[in-house]
């Protein structure tokens, strides 16, 4: 196993911690806290932006020396609402204060002081369907390449129905030679319902140096380094991952795996 799938270390408190460094990569850093009512926790952002999603709960936030209220109203993420988030500009503090048990995720990449703190949603997202048949899931974007909040980031979440596949065609975004591809890092943050199921994610490369198949729990996060990486829910089980990329530019430009292309070029007709 090379280190690409990452088990929470419990059900409370900070549950996730990657780092650049304990990645092995440039950019991309993930956490996640799962609180209970009137636990607090605080951050400096450093030489980092960060986009604190609020994945389940309610949670009072204070920000880059502002006071953003409780922000939060899907208690549960399979209900499939807006998420409520807020954007801290590197050399920031951030603090949050739970109303409820909640559970907050804190996506960060590289900032360049090009952006102020701003609320994200749920005003201006919505969900959206994408993919035909058995391909079909849904998705929430909270900053992707249209939406100009940030310096580095794209993070967006996804819901995939019991018995479908998502991430698919499979595709890699590992090189950076925009604009036929572009170089993202990536993190799969991934919920199952029921809870108790399991998903499948695969991340490999065309030359098979890279292949690794895993089977994800509910709070299990995935690493994309490099190459390509589908989602499969199995029949009975719904999937969300939440999704957090960055890299040297932040644009989205991909490459189908070969043994893929045909179907995206089919369902394009």
């Amino acid at each position: 196993m090379t280190g690409l799938l990452r088990r929470p270390f419990g059900s409370h408190g900070k549950v996730h911690e990657i780092t650049p460094q304990s990645a092995g990569w440039r950019y991309v850093g993930f956490s996640v806290y799962r609180l209970r009512p009137g636990e607090v926790v605080e951050e400096a952002t450093g030489d980092r932006e960060v986009i604190l999603v609020m994945v389940e709960g309610k949670a009072a936030f204070h920000a880059a020396g502002q006071h953003w209220g409780v922000l939060g109203d899907r208690m549960d993420v399979f209900e499939k609402t807006a998420p409520h988030c807020l954007y801290v500009p590197n050399a920031s503090d951030w603090w949050a204060d739970a109303e409820t048990e909640c559970t907050i995720a804190v996506c960060s990449a590289p900032g360049k002081s090009g952006h102020r703190a701003r609320r994200i949603g749920p005003d201006g997202i919505s969900l959206t369907g994408r993919g035909k048949g058995a391909n079909t899931r849904h998705i929430n974007n909270i900053a992707m390449e249209g939406e100009d909040y940030c310096d580095s980031l794209l993070v967006t979440e996804v819901f995939t129905p019991a018995g479908h596949w998502s991430s698919y065609p499979s595709h890699r975004h590992d090189e950076d030679d925009f604009p036929r591809i572009t170089y993202l890092e990536e993190t799969y943050y991934h919920r199952l319902n029921p809870a108790s199921g399991f998903g499948i994610q695969r991340v490999y490369t065309d030359d098979g140096l890279l292949d690794e198949t895993m089977a994800v729990k509910d709070h299990d996060v995935v690493l994309v380094p490099r190459g390509h990486h589908p989602c499969g829910a199995p029949y009975g089980f719904e999937m969300y991952y939440l999704n957090v990329m960055a890299g040297p530019l932040r644009k989205w430009r991909f490459i189908p795996a070969p043994e893929v292309e045909w179907i995206m070029e089919r369902d394009a007709k």
